[in-house]
């Protein structure tokens, strides 16, 4: 009864099971409720042999409150008062056994290798006495023991076949002297050991996996102990022993048994521990060279169109070709299919072609290459400035990827992402001040010393810095702690507010949380409102003003009642529990509802057209009608159109405009904005209320890291907008890594926040899907969030252009400058060059994918290269395994942010298609 985890161990093998669900942690009650409804009953009743009530109240309260919350001082006084009725209800011939499967950090959590995680107490009582009336002897060694065995014998029932540990013997003490008890534990052990030799046996004929030799030298030890102990019982039935002598052969025996059982595991151990290197060299392989065909690629994005057919499509096509052959070759030679072993093959031979059709093109690019000017031509001083440019940010990245070698800095990992972040962007103002960016041209009047020397555009790229250090300190406030760092105190920012006991602080803090949301939601709309994209009346742009504010008041409600849940009595209970389920919901509908919307017309433009006049707005193209070439041919007039009808109601001062378009310039950002809002909200509901600051940090650092990257590039006066320098791609993702330990996480499995599995859901799930998915987009939030926002990195440069609407030029200015103000189209110069938008795409996503492969590609050949460490499973395995996960999920992300993008590119085209016909 209890706990129906036992169900799917052992289906339909019990005589009478009362079972209830035990996943949702935020029950307390349900299960030790029915516990007690059914305990005593079937106590008294007889008719059963082994009875097994496992309660659930102590585990979930400390994982939703922690050790030391009031909340465990009731179920504990719960569980005692149990303990007392149910002894009264014992028989004489029936034994108690108390026992945790685990500990509890102090944060109530389980599932490393803690002494207070991997420590539990056993109790065990009889009304019959157990043990003789004389004083224990103190064990001269505590050895390794199993609990399975023991019980199994205490029960009379046989040991389970496949296990493999220890008896403990001390709990068989025979009849009181030392020579009954001798021969009781000797009994107790022979059957012990008997049990393992069987099972050894059996799966060395099937497994074929332990070495013979120590099978033969285990065999060996057996049969030695089992002939002495044959031999001692057919003495002992002569009487041919003596006292003395018989307790030192006694005791001699039993150590020879307790020898054998304690080698048998260390086999068993050793080979079952069991590593591949020949399939780990292959997977480090493939991903190395990945992330060598990222980095190739993303170099020559610009490439032509054949180059992508040639070297990207065509051995994509020849590693599906072999796919299917190896399967079918699988299946005809009625082998078993590898898929693994399949999708390897299949990649390492596209992977080949790549590089085999990228190196027949070499010769080609080297004979344009030769008709260049000599590479001697160029500057000393703009070579070094441009190894300097690709240096800074590979050595990071190559620091970051050699400390996974390191268990000392993976534990320390959380203090490691945010410093090399700072470090990355200091280096990039000292590089920019190097260069002699950050100071304006030298003159005859200009002081070669003194603040008056740099540009004022330098000031403001300093206060950025400035702003983005702060948000860097501060997010070390909400990091979680590792076992491995004792002197570590856990942020009070990671705990719920329900487990505040003073009203005063628990009112505090939601206060502050829900200021933290309606800050967010008024940024951000007044971010759209700025670049004029909340002027249309479309679906999206109206869920923007109304269903933001939505969104933000159901989740400050469930805050709310979430917070006060354990304090609410009677009817008032039941309306709680609805709400803990409604409020949730209606956050999943919106947000949903939002990004349909986003999907369905991403355009937040608000066109108003005012002609006057009859004149066409573009010159017609001699071509085939509504062709993507027509489109081309028009998009850049009908801008440019724009721009100068707004151009003469500035100078003329009428009205006479022939297109007014507002929020055209960012359309492409916006709708990026609007998407990593609404999976902001979604991401901070899976989190507990007090993290709501994190996100808010997160959201400012990631703000500022895009102005930085911006102002950098502008100061540089960098020649190729189109390209996403290294240093950005780099520090973004070092961000997201940040974030992940920023949001209460850390790469192991206690700090897996399983409670978000429930956010919405009062009962248990019926698959472990939805459950899956809502932990997982806990875990990996920052990666989500950085993922699909990756594309920001290329459009916002763009985005900073100045309008040239918002700046005047003096009357005396010449007519040259001013064309050339009114040159800045912000992101419409993406649509000048249709086939370089593409390319800037492909280009950034690879250099995101090279990054994150080389991350992935530095913990599996520490995974694989430490493999024998002593911290291999509970560091660097843990590291590898949320590393590969995270790779995944960034990936996807990445894939639905550049296709947000592609799709309010298409919705541009369509607009200006229409806007054409007009």
């Amino acid at each position: 009864m209890g706990d129906d985890t036992w169900e799917g161990l052992f289906p339909n093998k019990f005589f009478r099971s009362y079972f209830f669900p035990s996943f949702n942690v935020k029950d307390l009650h349900t299960v030790d409720d029915g516990i007690l409804q059914h305990l005593y009953p079937t106590v008294d009743d007889g008719e059963w042999d082994l009875l097994i009530a496992h309660f659930l109240g102590v585990d979930h309260c400390g994982h939703k409150h922690g050790p030391d919350h009031p909340e465990m001082a009731k179920k504990l006084t719960q569980m005692n008062e149990m303990l007392r009725s149910l002894v009264d209800h014992l028989g004489n011939d029936t034994l108690l056994l108390v026992a945790g499967d685990h500990g509890m950090t102090e944060t109530g959590d389980h599932g490393g290798n803690s002494e207070k995680e991997v420590n539990a107490a056993l109790f065990v009582y009889s009304k019959t006495p157990l043990f003789g009336t004389g004083p224990p002897e103190e064990p001269e060694a505590i050895p390794q023991v199993n609990l399975v065995p023991t019980v199994a014998l205490l029960l009379g029932m046989p040991i389970p076949y496949s296990n493999i540990g220890e008896v403990m013997a001390e709990l068989f003490p025979g009849d009181g002297d030392a020579v009954s008890a001798a021969l009781q534990q000797l009994s107790v052990y022979h059957v012990n050991a008997k049990q393992v030799d069987r099972f050894l046996r059996s799966y060395s004929l099937v497994a074929q996996d332990l070495p013979a030799e120590q099978l033969q030298h285990l065999q060996e030890l057996f049969s030695g102990a089992v002939e002495e102990h044959a031999q001692l019982l057919a003495q002992l039935q002569e009487a041919m022993l003596v006292s003395p002598e018989l307790e030192s052969r006694l005791g001699n025996l039993i150590g020879r048994f307790q020898l054998y059982l304690r080698e048998a595991r260390a086999v068993c151990t050793q080979s079952w521990a069991r590593f591949h290197p020949l399939r780990m060299v292959a997977g480090c392989t493939l991903i190395a060279a990945s992330c060598l065909l990222c980095y190739v690629t993303s170099e020559l994005a610009t490439a032509s169109d054949s180059f992508y057919r040639s070297c990207l499509l065509y051995p994509l096509l020849w590693g599906l070709v072999v796919a299917v052959l190896l399967g079918l070759a699988c299946t005809f030679t009625q082998e078993g299919l590898d898929l693994l072993l399949v999708s390897s093959w299949a990649a390492a031979v596209s992977q080949v072609a790549f590089f085999w059709r990228w190196w027949g093109r070499q010769p080609k690019r080297a004979r344009l290459a030769g008709s260049q000017p000599p590479l001697a031509s160029v500057g000393l001083r703009q070579q070094v400035q441009a190894w300097l440019g690709l240096a800074f940010p590979m050595g990071i990245l190559l620091f970051r990827c050699g400390a996974m070698f390191s268990d000392s800095f993976v534990v320390a990992e959380a203090r490691v992402a945010p410093f090399l972040l700072a470090s990355l962007v200091v280096l990039l103002i000292g590089k920019l001040h190097w260069d002699g960016h950050l100071t304006v041209p030298e003159g005859p009047k200009q002081q070669l010393l003194g603040f008056s020397s740099y540009r004022k555009e330098s000031w403001y790229l300093l206060y950025l810095v400035a702003v983005l250090l702060v948000c860097v300190r501060l997010s070390v406030f909400f990091h979680q702690c590792r076992e491995e760092i004792p002197q570590c105190q856990p942020s009070l920012f990671l705990a719920p507010l329900a487990s505040l006991r003073n009203t005063r602080a628990k009112n505090l803090f939601y206060l502050l949380c829900v200021a933290s949301l309606v800050g967010l939601v008024c940024v951000v709309r007044w971010w759209l409102r700025h670049y004029g994209n909340l002027n249309s009346s479309d679906p999206v742009v109206l869920f923007v003003r109304w269903g933001f504010p939505l969104v933000a008041i159901c989740i400050a409600c469930y805050w709310a009642v979430a917070s006060s849940a354990e304090d609410s009595l009677g009817k008032l209970q039941e309306l709680v529990q609805v709400a803990l389920v409604a409020f949730p919901w209606a956050v999943y509908g919106l947000v949903s509802v939002g990004l349909l919307l986003l999907l369905c017309n991403p355009m937040t433009v608000f066109a108003k057209d005012t002609r006057e006049s009859a004149g066409p707005i573009v010159t017609p193209y001699l071509g085939v009608p509504s062709s993507e070439v027509d489109f081309l041919h028009v998009i850049p007039q009908i801008y440019r159109r724009m721009q100068e009808s707004l151009k003469s109601r500035l100078e003329r001062g009428s009205c006479k405009a022939t297109v007014a378009a507002y929020g055209l310039g960012s359309v492409y950002s916006a709708a990026l904005v609007i998407a990593l809002t609404l999976l902001g909200f979604l991401l901070l509901l899976l989190h507990s209320e007090r993290l709501s600051l994190a996100f808010l940090l997160l959201f400012l650092e990631a703000f500022m890291l895009l102005h930085i990257h911006s102002r950098a590039r502008s100061l540089a006066g960098d020649a190729e907008p189109f390209s996403v320098p290294w240093h950005a791609v780099i520090s973004w993702l070092l961000a997201a890594s940040q974030f992940f330990y920023s949001t209460g996480h850390q790469p192991i499995f206690p700090a897996i926040h399983w409670n978000a599995a429930f956010v919405g859901f009062h009962l248990d799930h019926s698959t472990n899907l939805l459950p899956a998915v809502l932990v997982g987009a806990n875990t990996f939030a920052s990666h989500i969030l950085f993922a699909v926002g990756c594309p920001l990195l290329l459009l916002w440069p763009f985005v900073c252009e100045t309008p040239s609407s918002q700046k005047r030029k003096p009357k005396n200015e010449p007519r040259e400058e001013l064309h050339k103000e009114e040159e800045h189209m912000m992101e419409m110069r993406l649509r000048e060059s249709p086939e370089r938008f593409s390319a800037a795409l492909l280009q950034l996503g690879l250099k995101y994918l090279f990054v994150l492969g080389m991350q992935l590609l530095a913990c599996v050949c520490a995974a694989m290269i430490l493999r024998r460490h002593l911290m291999v499973w509970k560091v660097f395995a843990p590291k590898f395994l949320f590393e590969a996960l995270g790779f995944m999920v960034s990936s996807i992300c990445l894939l639905l942010g550049i296709s947000l993008v592609m799709r309010v590119d298409c919705a541009v085209s369509t607009w200006f298609s229409q806007l054409q016909l007009r």
